[in-house]
């Protein structure tokens, strides 16, 4: 059950992120932040958002933006995926979707004839104060990046 709501705190978590390090959402107070949740590392469209999100890195700087990304994928697999692609900012792991389940991105999926329960691409923007200002759900990722960055810019 989705615990979001716009112009409400944004759903706490304290996640594993690349770096060996731990972020908490409570610490990133003063900065606006994009949470982008998505499938699995390696995939294309995960690797074009994720390579989209590291492009346009700096203007999100310049908004004072901090970029996220997410997924359930263990920190071996963050790891690895973060390094190939050159990431400019941390990916989280979610292993137990806890937090996925919070942010109600956890769906009922079906690939070859099987049902199953999968992250659908969802980004949240947080303001400084972490309130939730925007989210984008069912995300089609062509044009994606710029969209949340001028919402950002907006804020």
């Amino acid at each position: 059950m989705s615990k979001t709501k716009i112009g409400k705190a944004a759903p706490a978590f304290y996640l594993p992120a690349t770096g060996e390090k731990k972020i908490r959402l409570s610490q990133l107070k003063g900065s606006n932040v994009v949470v982008y949740f998505y499938p699995r590392d390696a995939t294309p469209g995960c690797t074009t958002e994720s390579q989209n999100f590291r492009d346009r890195y700096k203007d999100f700087q310049k908004a004072n933006t901090l970029i996220l990304g997410i997924s359930q994928d263990p920190m071996k697999s963050h790891e690895k995926f973060h390094q190939k692609q050159a990431l400019n900012f941390d990916l989280l792991s979610d292993e137990t979707g806890e937090i996925c389940t919070k942010y109600g991105v956890l769906k009922l999926k079906k690939m070859y004839g099987k049902e199953f329960e999968g992250i659908e691409r969802s980004t949240f923007l947080i303001d400084e104060a972490g309130v939730l200002r925007q989210e984008w759900r069912k995300v089609k990722v062509p044009g994606h990046v710029d969209e949340v960055l001028e919402a950002a810019k907006a804020l």
